[in-house]
Parts: structure tokens; C-alpha cells; sequence
């Protein structure tokens, strides 16, 4: 072949690839048990090999994590062990870009990881040739806070290929914020080397839910390959991490992307609100916490707001009991929880209590009425409420 059917060959050439970001492998969550929370860090590094899977079943060539791929750089010796055993485990190339959580400083994880066969640290600006007509080129953040626009950086010191070339880089762009930040992503220069064929595609990571960046389609945060915060299902408030659990399946063609996103993540956070002031509304809550599907994995805080009796009360206390230790984490969010206990004259009536015992009752259902946050007299009149069923 002439160079000019070479060069028409890598102009007509196409690509699949993997993109992904965000794993934060060895992240902890507070609110999970141990138990819990051991399940959650299998599933982080699980999604590693999950995404050779995906990778495999479409044909894509190689994956690209595009930072934070670590927590951080000093994980348990079991933890990043176990992560780099997954990467060996892909048995493809594997391009990984240092990101805020884990730079590319002297203890870095990514020295070891690049001695795995296939793995390529994006350590710098130099161009990654996966084969003749395909290039890799990454941003990386050497601290865990970059003072310039590291993408410009990377982009002024590239120039218009015939290859298809991907870039990869790990921070805010000026799209997503209106911070003024030395540091965001400049999405004006990034349409530009999109433009005049400088790159093809860029790959960002930071942000934890799948989304485009921009007009041009070209520019995509992969999201978490699992589930790091709430979705906040409020219909007011809708908002959070709301879409996460995805890998992004990329096939690039000079000038040309398509974009697929691939449901990889086991993990579910919805943060719910809801207004009770009837046993109908209790129940309504009750059954939708017994509908999720996979309760081991699923993390739940939930806001109430309302006036309920001594009844609906206890309907909810013992619903809440019986599925507490089924989910990964069932919590009350404090802010946004505002019960208020109304008992009636015939509730209280028919507590069937007498003496001293009616007295107390009394009195502190006055005392919730008065101090509605005041959860030493609430409880205390709850149990008081219990006993007497009991009796």
C-alpha cells in the first residue's frame, strides 16, 4: 500500500472502548455496618471485573478509568491487592489516569499497578499508541489539587492527527459549575480540538453520575460503576447521584461518536420523604422500603413529616423494626424528619391506664404537644403506649 492508502485506512478505521472512573476502591460509608459495609467493598472491586465483561460481550478494545480508581494511596495491603489482581485479571489493555483521590505521588498504587501486563498509567502527557491509528493521551493530577487546567495543558501540546485519539482527564468543567476556578475544565478549547481533529473524544471522571458535557456529544463523565451517594427521590428536591451504576460503551470513528451506557452497579442510595398523617400513608411507606428488591444492597434515609396518633406511630416503629437489619443501611434523615404525636382523648382512653400512670400519660402527651422535637418525652410516652398494649 501506498502512505496514502495508510492514511486514508487510518482515517476509515473505528474503535470500541470501555470508559469508566470514580471506582474510589476502599471508600468507607459511616452509616454501613461492618458487615455491610466488607459487602460494599467487594462489589467496588467486583465492578472491575464486571467491566471486562462488558468490555468482552462488545467488542471494545480496551478500558480507560478515568481517575479515581483508589480511594486513596494508602489502602489496606488485602484491599489494593485484591484491585490489582482484578486488573491483571482483564487480560486486555487497560489505560488508568491518576485522579484527586489517587495522584500520582511517591506512594502512589499506580507504580504497582503498572507492572501488570496490558496496564498503561497515564503518567504524563505522552501519547499512548495502542496500535497504528488509535492514541491515548491523558491529563493526570500529580496532587490531590491541580492549580491549573490540566486538559489545556495536555491539549496545547497536541496537534490536528488523522489517528483517532482519545484524551482522558479528571475535574469540573466549566459547564457543570459557576465556580471560578483556576483548575475547571475549559469546555470552549475542549469543542475546538474536537473540532479541527486534535482529538476525538474526551473521558472524564469526577463526577460520580453518567452524563455529556457540552453540545458536541463528544464529551462525557462516565459516572461510578457503583453507587457512591443518595438519590434524592423528593419530587421537590429530586437530585444527588442520579445516575450512577453505568460504564460507557464508546465507539469513535474520525469525527464521529456513539455513546452507550451500560447498567453495571449492585448498589442502590435513595434518600425518601414522605408526608404520614394516616395509617393508609404509614402503610404506603412501609410497602414501598418492602418492594426494593435487593435489600442487602440497598441504603435507605428517610424523612417524615406529619401529625400521627399513638397508633400509626407504633405501625411505623414496628415496620421500620422488622426491615432494619434486612437493608444494607435504613436510616432517618434528622433534618427533614418532623413527626408530631397527637394522641386523641380516645386513645388515651383506652391505654386503660389509672392513678399515677393516666397522670404521667397526660402529662406528657402535653409535653410533645408543647416540645414536639423533644425525643426523651416522645419516647417515654411511646413506651408508655406499648406497655399498656402489652398489658
Amino acid at each position: 500500500m501506498s502512505p496514502q492508502d495508510d492514511e486514508m485506512a487510518v482515517m476509515t478505521q473505528k474503535l470500541k472502548f470501555l470508559h469508566s472512573s470514580d471506582l474510589q476502591i476502599g471508600m468507607t460509608r459511616w452509616f454501613l455496618s461492618p458487615e455491610a459495609q466488607a459487602r460494599f467493598d467487594d462489589d467496588r472491586i467486583r465492578a472491575i471485573e464486571k467491566m471486562g465483561e462488558v468490555a468482552r460481550a462488545h467488542e471494545c478494545e480496551f478500558i480507560v478509568l478515568a481517575g479515581d480508581v483508589f480511594e486513596h494511596n494508602s489502602l489496606e495491603q488485602r484491599t489494593s491487592g485484591r484491585a490489582l489482581e482484578a486488573l491483571r485479571s482483564l487480560k486486555m489493555p487497560v489505560f488508568l489516569l491518576p485522579g484527586n483521590h489517587d495522584p500520582l505521588t511517591a506512594d502512589s498504587l499506580f507504580y504497582r499497578a503498572e507492572s501488570i501486563e496490558g496496564v498503561s498509567v497515564l503518567a504524563d502527557n505522552t501519547i499512548h499508541e495502542l496500535r497504528p491509528g488509535v492514541e491515548v493521551v491523558g491529563a493526570p493530577l500529580l496532587n490531590k489539587t491541580a492549580a491549573t487546567d490540566l486538559v489545556a495543558q495536555m491539549l496545547n501540546t497536541l496537534e490536528p492527527t488523522g489517528a483517532i485519539r482519545i484524551a482522558v482527564g479528571h475535574g469540573q468543567a466549566e459547564a457543570r459549575t459557576t465556580d471560578h476556578r483556576p483548575d475547571l475544565i475549559d469546555l470552549s478549547l475542549v469543542e475546538q480540538k474536537l473540532s479541527d481533529g486534535t482529538i476525538d473524544y474526551l473521558a472524564l471522571g469526577d463526577t460520580h453520575s453518567a452524563q455529556p458535557v457540552g453540545a458536541s456529544g463528544k464529551v462525557w463523565f462516565s459516572g461510578a460503576p457503583e453507587t457512591t451517594d443518595f438519590h434524592d427521590l423528593d419530587p421537590d428536591k429530586v437530585g444527588g447521584e442520579i445516575n450512577s451504576g453505568k460504564v460507557l460503551v464508546v465507539a469513535v470513528s474520525k469525527g464521529e461518536v456513539e455513546v452507550e451506557e451500560v447498567e453495571v452497579g449492585k448498589w442502590t442510595f435513595h434518600a425518601l420523604s414522605r408526608e404520614i398523617s394516616s395509617a393508609a400513608d404509614a402503610e404506603e411507606f412501609l410497602e414501598t422500603l418492602r418492594a426494593y428488591p435487593d435489600k442487602s444492597r440497598t441504603v435507605i434515609k428517610y424523612g417524615l413529616q406529619g401529625t400521627i396518633s399513638l397508633e400509626i406511630n407504633r405501625q411505623l416503629e414496628a415496620g421500620i423494626a422488622e426491615l432494619e437489619d434486612v437493608f444494607a443501611s435504613l436510616k432517618p434523615r434528622e433534618r427533614t424528619t418532623d413527626l408530631v404525636l397527637e394522641p386523641g382523648e380516645e386513645e388515651i382512653d383506652n391505654m386503660g391506664l389509672t392513678g399515677y400512670a393516666s397522670e404521667a400519660a397526660r402529662e406528657l402527651v402535653s409535653a410533645v404537644s408543647t416540645n414536639p422535637g423533644s425525643e426523651v418525652d416522645r419516647d417515654a410516652l411511646n413506651l408508655l403506649f406499648r406497655l399498656s398494649r402489652e398489658s
